[in-house]
């Protein structure tokens, strides 16, 4: 099957399903969204509909496949997690269409956490230290921006994008705070944030669109600015139309059409099988356990009981040397742990200075 739809019969169609917003900027961006959805599906009609607050209904989408003769259609949520609108919400009113309408209507993922994503949010960050070239990642502290949903697993996963976006570009800190529903909400925890004592606020809305919800982030902000006049507040763009956004809902159809869903997969965001953002490095790297000449032998040594710090390998050596002379365990570690080199094995806050801090107390 060709997505410029040559071999396929004009019976199938695709319907990209939104929230909806009474922000108008939010409806005209759902709607470019869209137009780059169907610039890579020609030939194959593809429509979009919201669940409230703005037109067309889901409903009046689904009439407009009918009334040409469709019976079948893969309706995608551009939601970036599911919570009670993916999961409830939503299928309900396809469920009930598609009963009263004898349509087929075949439901996907939403966009959830993948490498695109992943990689989408980094660069929308990255762009703020690319802007503004007299402040490092280092030296900032990332605040995360999540919609906020009574469903924890949905807030869970916010956290998750804060982290890899910390990793991916080495930033000073990392917090993840809600627009609404659940806490910490943003003023208070961007009051939590200021007494960390990093001079530079990068706050990121992991949102796909504008609207209410990020102008009421962009005022709670100035609040705890003006309270806070010694630090610099920096915004980073929300997701919008990021190519790789567009390549999310590309992979989320083609799951459907193909049958091939990675929901229960973990290998999407393996640093080792994907280009993961900032360790494009590792894909490919040969994966070799460090732990297989000690399995069952029940004996420990430091390093295997402390997490690795990134820059191991001159550890090991140390340590494969110190354990010659009589340390406390008779296996080397200098010829058989294997890993590359962790890309913020320098961080301020990592184990590396972290340890020399220690030792320089000591």
């Amino acid at each position: 099957m060709d997505k410029d739809g040559s071999n396929i019969k004009n019976h199938f169609g695709i319907l990209i399903c939104g929230h909806g917003s009474r922000n108008k900027l939010a409806i005209e961006e759902f709607k470019d969204l869209t137009l780059s959805i169907k610039d890579r599906y020609k030939g194959i009609d593809v429509e979009y509909g919201f669940l409230e607050f703005a037109q067309p209904s889901l409903v009046d989408a689904l009439d407009k496949f009918k009334k040409k003769g469709i019976t079948k259609v893969l309706a995608v949520p551009a939601m970036l997690f599911a919570a009670g609108h993916v999961k409830n919400d939503i299928p309900s009113v396809l469920n009930s269409y598609s009963k009263k309408n004898n349509i087929e209507i075949v439901y996907g993922r939403e966009l959830g956490i993948n490498n695109l994503m992943v990689s989408a949010a980094c660069e929308r960050v990255k762009d703020v230290f690319t802007k503004n070239i007299e402040i490092k990642p280092s030296e900032s502290v990332l605040v995360v921006v999540g919609r906020g949903s009574s469903d924890p697993d949905a807030n869970s996963n916010v956290c998750k994008i804060t982290r890899m976006i910390v990793e991916g570009l080495g930033m000073a800190w990392g917090e993840t705070v809600y627009s609404g529903v659940t806490f910490p909400l943003v003023e208070p925890g961007l009051n939590h944030i200021v007494k960390l004592g990093y001079k530079n606020v990068i706050i990121f809305p992991y949102f796909l669109f504008s609207g209410v919800l990020v102008t009421r982030i962009k005022r709670q902000r100035d609040t705890v600015a003006l309270k806070n006049p010694n630090l610099a507040f920096y915004d980073a763009k929300y997701l919008s139309s990021h190519p790789h956004v567009v390549d999310t809902f590309e992979e989320r159809i083609n799951e459907i059409l193909y049958k091939k869903n990675n929901a229960d997969m973990n290998c999407s965001l393996c640093k080792y099988r994907s280009n993961l953002f900032g360790f494009e490095s590792e894909v490919g790297l040969t994966q070799v356990s460090h732990h297989d000449h000690v399995e069952g032998l029940g004996i420990s040594c430091d390093l295997c009981v402390s997490e690795c710090n990134g820059s191991c390998e001159l550890e090991i050596q140390a340590l494969g040397t110190q354990l010659d002379s009589g340390g406390k365990s008779g296996h080397h570690h200098n010829h058989h742990h294997h890993h590359s080199n962790y890309p913020n094995a320098m961080h301020p806050l990592g184990p590396v200075n972290l340890k020399a801090k220690e030792e320089d107390k000591s």
